[in-house]
């Protein structure tokens, strides 16, 4: 594991220990950059409307297409970094 990837996986588990609740939009940000710097690019189809919280993850996520994943782990340290 590199120490890119150590410090990303230590910022993922202070993410669940925040002491205040960050707003919707900085938790979608969170979503999209973690799941852009573990998996890549998005995959799967985009939810439907009946679903508006997973059709949001995924435009979230989808936004992120083309960053490169040691990118989107440093974005995700540094964007919990600032919320702690």
């Amino acid at each position: 594991m590199s120490d890119l990837e150590a410090r990303f996986e230590a910022a993922s588990e202070s993410v669940k220990q925040l002491s205040k609740q960050p707003s919707n939009d900085v938790l979608l940000q969170l979503y999209s950059l973690f799941k852009q710097g573990r998996h890549g690019d998005v995959t799967g189809s985009r939810p439907g409307f009946t679903n508006p919280v997973g059709r949001a993850k995924y435009d979230a996520w989808a936004k992120l297409k083309g960053v490169g994943r040691d990118d989107a782990m440093q974005r995700y340290i540094d964007l919990v970094d600032s919320l702690t």
